[in-house]
């Protein structure tokens, strides 16, 4: 299944940046430290050009250390591009994305020439919860579900410091499936937009094969490496009383506990991709795009040069 989300107020969002980003000295993309690749948004490198960017991966109190310092590695060797790794509701910490900001744009500075910043990132992703934590007051709406920023909003953290808002936003096509089952897992994919319990049943396949310690101890489960995907799910859902009449487990009810357990941090400390396998998903990503879009180009072209398409079996005459 092909998870894809891209409501009205995301294209809303996408022209707001494209005007905006032609007076902004610095753009910080706030990622989920749990899937650092999935949740950077391919579609905002192409609208900021070569501004200097801010790597912000939050919520790292949630994701594992020594993945994490990969990931900033990653980020860090990439040109005008620095990293820092956060938890957004911790106020020291958030502070670090100022002098970041001013390290990137060093000529910046002072009532003569502010620092102009734009902040952007997925849906759900802690951004408002950080703004509010650089304001110390309540500046932005926060809340667990997906998209609830819906217009953008200049905030002043000091007086040569300018910050604008924007809606969380993900991208029109999403070519890499495994980042589409990350976002969905994190909560960053409307509800309607997937399957609770194929999307659950992705995690556990990758928790079982990296992290089956943690979900072996959170839900009392016997050791599950030998066990299908399936068969770790159902086990789940007995073990929390997830049933249905008969004693038949519901699915659906045991998807919904392990995506909440993973998002609230009770499994511990977990990310769901490493650099390298991101760039892996990736490169299989746009070879499979590229594909599609071949297919896609050559049937215009017979339908235009009034061919049948090569899977349209032709009419015989009687």
């Amino acid at each position: 299944m092909a998870i894809q989300w891209f409501p009205g107020h995301m294209h809303l969002t996408k022209k707001a940046i494209a005007e905006r980003i032609k007076d902004i000295d610095v753009v910080i993309e706030l990622l989920d430290a749990r899937l650092p690749g999935s949740s950077a948004n391919p579609m905002l490198a192409e609208l900021t050009g070569h501004k200097p960017a801010l790597k912000v991966l939050n919520k790292q109190d949630l994701a594992d250390p020594e993945r994490t310092e990969r990931w900033l590695a990653h980020y860090n060797a990439r040109p005008d591009t620095r990293a820092i790794g956060l938890d957004a509701s911790q106020t020291a910490p958030a502070r670090q994305i100022i002098d970041a900001c001013h390290a990137l744009a060093p000529t910046r500075g002072g009532m003569a020439k502010p620092m102009r910043v734009l902040i952007c990132g997925i849906p759900n992703v802690g951004k408002s919860t950080l703004i509010n934590t650089l304001t110390g007051s309540r500046k932005a709406k926060t809340g667990d579900e997906a998209g609830i920023t819906k217009l953008e909003q200049r905030i002043v953290l000091a007086d040569d410091f300018y910050l604008w808002d924007t809606p969380g936003m993900l991208w029109p096509r999403i070519i890499v499936a495994k980042s589409g089952y990350n976002l969905a897992a994190s909560g960053a994919v409307g509800r309607n937009a997937f399957d609770e319990e194929e999307v659950a049943l992705e995690l556990l396949a990758y928790l079982k094969q990296h992290y089956a310690a943690q979900v072996q101890a959170r839900f009392a489960i016997e050791p599950i490496a030998g066990l299908s995907d399936e068969e770790v799910l159902d086990a789940i859902g007995r073990k929390r009383g997830a049933l249905l009449g008969k004693g038949r487990v519901n699915l659906q009810k045991a998807a919904e506990i392990v995506m909440h357990e993973f998002r609230s941090g009770n499994l511990g400390r977990i990310t769901l991709e490493t650099p390298e396998e991101f760039a892996q998903w990736l490169a299989a990503g746009q070879e499979a795009d590229a594909r599609r879009q071949a297919k896609k180009d050559a049937r215009k072209a017979r339908k235009k040069g009034g061919q049948p398409d090569a899977d349209e079996a032709p009419t015989e005459e009687p």
